[in-house]
């Protein structure tokens, strides 16, 4: 952080010719001299003349850094914050604050509320309402409102996973390289905006941190259709958690950038994983290809198997009882002497290979002519979840799960068995794998509950209710080993 982090207080304004001059007064000498401060103000297309008193304010005070703009026509309250976040990103400012220009939020709390983001310890800063009991009802906060603040932040958070006292200030300080991460200016612009950043900073796991701040109701117009805005959020909190899910996607939850390393380790609860895990007997010695992270060998390690991960791009591995192969497995041939292995591990690795049949031929042949274990998982695309969408016509893609944006390949219970079968292996055992709730869903008591549910269903209908499928196989020798055994067995006797 430079000595001076560049700042851009954002003054969102309609209609506020009566209140914009007093919140322009308020705002701290130590926010203008402590930071490389800017204040912006963006005239919604009021009716009034809102931007003549910013241009005449500006006048009257040339030593501030004002600028003063404003729009053709109404963006509403999303889209003027949308223009003021883009301004803030192309003109290089580290933090860009959100304030009021009727005056609702006071400016006195900015050097209060940017100390966390200062210190780095908060990605986005939200003032609230809420955290004092009473403050809101003292401040004017009308009983309403206070009420349907409360019933929808708390199922917004239940919704969301989230712990937010108040999902409904507008006085928020964000980061603009995390706003830089979100897809924000896909967002509604109406005002239902401010929620749908929330989520979207959730799904980034960004660093949010609530200050409480005092509550003010003037005699300002209150423009927020309170039955629409309530149908509006709820609607959007659903929305993510679908997405979530993988029900359905919503572009506006996408991460701008994919991390290709995106995949936890499962060991800790049912999964296949955890299952894999159940399969590794003390002392063998295997090889995880495909591994990503490497996360779950340590895990192997620690059951006693001697590990090795092999992947196109392998992560250094803290752990030095791992060893690392640089492979890229849709190349031949594979590189790598597999004599030394007891088991392999193909973990959600064919659904996402070029040609899952030549690589498992590969494969079988370099095993050579003594039987080895392969354990393979991949996603079901018969899960009952997925039957349901095509049901209803939806087909999406998304970041994990059955229809990952990686995937190349799709299976079922019974292509896979005839993929393995065909191209050398015997099944040994296949088992129904339940979905990682624990991953997506943020309440722990829920996710086991839901993980139960499952596996209990799988018990009855594993096709249809299986997450996906892990199977055990043993490799069988190719004819060409066969051949060479059978002739060294020839030369023997002769």
């Amino acid at each position: 952080m430079p000595p001076e982090p560049r700042l851009l207080v954002l003054i969102v304004a309609y209609n506020a010719e009566s209140t914009l001059a007093s919140v322009l007064d308020r705002i701290p000498e130590e926010v203008l001299s402590e930071f490389d401060c800017e204040v912006l103000v963006i005239d919604d297309a009021s009716t009034d003349d809102t931007f003549d008193t910013g241009l005449a304010y500006r006048a009257s005070r040339p030593h501030l850094p004002l600028t003063v703009l404003r729009n053709a026509r109404n963006q509403g309250y999303g889209g003027n914050q949308k223009l003021g976040y883009r301004y803030a990103s192309l003109e290089g400012f580290d933090f860009v604050a959100l304030v009021h220009g009727d005056g609702q939020y006071a400016p006195e709390e900015l050097p209060r509320l940017l100390e966390p983001l200062v210190a780095d310890r908060a990605d986005a800063v939200f003032g609230s309402r809420m955290m004092v009991p009473g403050a809101a009802r003292a401040g004017g906060m009308p009983l309403y409102k206070f009420v349907g603040n409360k019933i929808l932040s708390r199922t917004q958070n239940l919704l969301a996973g989230a712990h937010l006292s108040e999902w409904h200030s507008g006085y928020r300080i964000y980061r603009v390289s995390q706003l830089e991460q979100v897809r924000y200016a896909d967002n509604s612009n109406d005002f239902n905006f401010d929620a749908q950043i929330i989520l979207q900073l959730v799904s980034a796991d960004a660093r949010i941190v609530e200050l409480s701040i005092p509550t003010f109701y003037g005699d300002e117009i209150c423009r927020v259709n309170g039955i629409r805005y309530g149908a509006q959020v709820m609607r959007a909190g659903v929305g993510h958690l679908f997405h979530r899910w993988g029900f359905f996607q919503k572009r506006i939850y996408r991460p701008l950038t994919v991390d290709t390393r995106r995949y936890v380790d499962k060991s800790h609860f049912a999964s296949s994983h955890q299952a894999a895990l159940a399969r590794v007997r003390p002392g063998a010695r295997v090889l995880d290809l495909g591994a990503g992270t490497g996360r779950l060998a340590s895990a192997f390690a620690d059951a006693g198997a001697v590990v090795d991960v092999a992947d196109k791009d392998p992560v250094a591995v803290a752990d030095p009882r791992v060893m690392r192969h640089r492979v890229d497995l849709d190349r031949r041939p594979l590189d790598i002497d597999l004599d030394q292995y007891d088991s392999v591990l193909l973990l959600d690795v064919l659904g996402h290979l070029e040609d899952p049949d030549r690589f498992l031929e590969d494969l079988r042949v370099k095993l050579g002519d003594r039987p080895r274990e392969v354990v393979v998982s991949t996603a079901n695309v018969a899960f009952v979840v997925t039957r349901w969408m095509l049901a209803l016509g939806q087909f999406n893609y998304s970041e994990r799960g059955i229809l990952d944006r990686g995937h190349r390949r799709l299976f079922t219970f019974r292509t896979l068995r005839r993929l393995m079968e065909e191209t050398g292996y015997d099944v040994i055992e296949v088992r129904g794998i339940p979905a990682p709730f624990p991953v997506v869903v943020r309440t722990a008591w829920a996710a086991t509950a839901l993980l139960r549910i499952n596996q209990a269903l799988i018990a009855v209908a594993p096709r249809l209710f299986s997450f996906q499928v892990l199977m055990t196989v043993r490799s069988r020798p190719h004819v060409d080993e066969v051949l060479a055994v059978t002739r060294a067995s020839a030369d023997r006797a002769a």
